[in-house]
């Protein structure tokens, strides 16, 4: 039984969640702080076939009026070149919101502003994870 691999990507770090063999919990994995593309992108297919990761679901930055922005593309980009390293199919999934959220569930958690910045994206990708498997499986 393959795994759920979500990505939240953003210039400097991608947020990492993976889902449990059953396909219905999201767990947080990690942060991956962004050296260059390629080395990124070799990350990421040691990872799934590490992990036996079966499906992709990238969060897609939407601006809230519903446009595409220069973000979208960026994401779209990099998408596009993991496609080309590995066969896994990716979906997108709006990820609006995810990192108010992320920052919400943290604060609540008690984590001082400083230590924030090194899990907020994971626990986004772990939202937009959840979601996904909520919402769309």
């Amino acid at each position: 039984m393959g795994r759920i691999l979500a990505l939240d990507i953003g210039d400097k770090r991608i947020g990492l969640a993976l889902s449990d063999p059953l396909k219905l919990i999201s767990n947080p994995y990690e942060t991956l702080f962004r050296k260059n593309l390629e080395t990124d992108l070799n990350y990421l297919t040691d990872l799934i076939k590490q992990k036996d990761v079966e499906l992709i679901v990238s969060g897609l930055p939407i601006s809230l009026n519903s446009n595409e922005n220069e973000q979208t593309v960026k994401t779209r980009f990099f998408i596009e070149k993991l496609k080309e390293k590995t066969d896994i199919p990716v979906k997108f999934i709006d990820e609006r919101m995810t990192t108010v959220c992320a920052e919400r569930v943290l604060i609540e958690g008690g984590m001082r502003r400083e230590n924030r910045k090194q899990v907020i994206d994971k626990v986004a990708a772990t939202i937009i994870l959840q979601n996904y498997l909520d919402y769309y499986k």
